[in-house]
């Protein structure tokens, strides 16, 4: 990134994944996952003929509180200085999914961008006109995120809870991209 002879100023725009979103949403998701699972848990000792007992339903209820609120914070904390974001500029565009390394390409290299799935689980993908235009940014994470199809690779990333939202992110890089696309 350095060594681009233009900086991208005032013109750059950021996409990125607040923290405080993030923590929320996966809180939730994991508090009603738990709870269908301790309910479950609940239906087959019924099924057996064994009766829960007071003793038995506060350590369920307990557990309800406890267990979403502690894995979402170790997840968050894992993933602290790892969640996606999206910098789109005259130079081009670069983008990292959670956990991974960063992607740049430039303009003129992006066949397709396209949104798929909805909610916090909406993905965008990033279509490249050959894998040989992009370049892997160097830094922490695992490999981007590449989708393989017939009509070619495509990159991945996490953009149902970044700011602005996902439409925000596709009309900004409807913006930029070639007329060609």
């Amino acid at each position: 990134m350095d060594d681009h002879p233009l900086e991208p100023g005032e013109d750059a725009t950021t996409f990125f994944q607040p923290r405080g979103l993030v923590f929320v949403t996966m809180l939730w998701v994991i508090a009603l996952v738990w709870l269908l699972c301790r309910g479950l848990y609940v239906v087959v000792l019924l099924l057996l003929g064994i009766r829960p007992t007071a003793a038995d339903i506060v350590t369920i209820a307990e557990s309800l509180l406890i267990v979403p609120v502690v894995t979402a914070s170790v997840v968050i904390l894992v993933a602290w200085r790892r969640l996606g974001w999206m910098k789109s500029s005259v130079l081009g565009l670069e983008f990292a999914a959670t956990g991974r390394r960063g992607v740049h390409l430039q303009w003129s290299s992006i066949a397709s961008v396209g949104l798929r799935h909805w909610g916090p689980f909406t993905e965008l993908v990033v279509t490249p006109t050959s894998m040989a235009a992009v370049t892997e940014l160097p830094g922490p994470g695992r490999r981007p995120r590449v989708l393989r199809r017939e009509s070619g690779s495509a990159f991945l990333i996490d953009v149902g809870l970044m700011s602005p939202g996902p439409e925000t992110l596709l009309a900004e890089l409807h913006r930029r991209i070639p007329s060609r696309v």
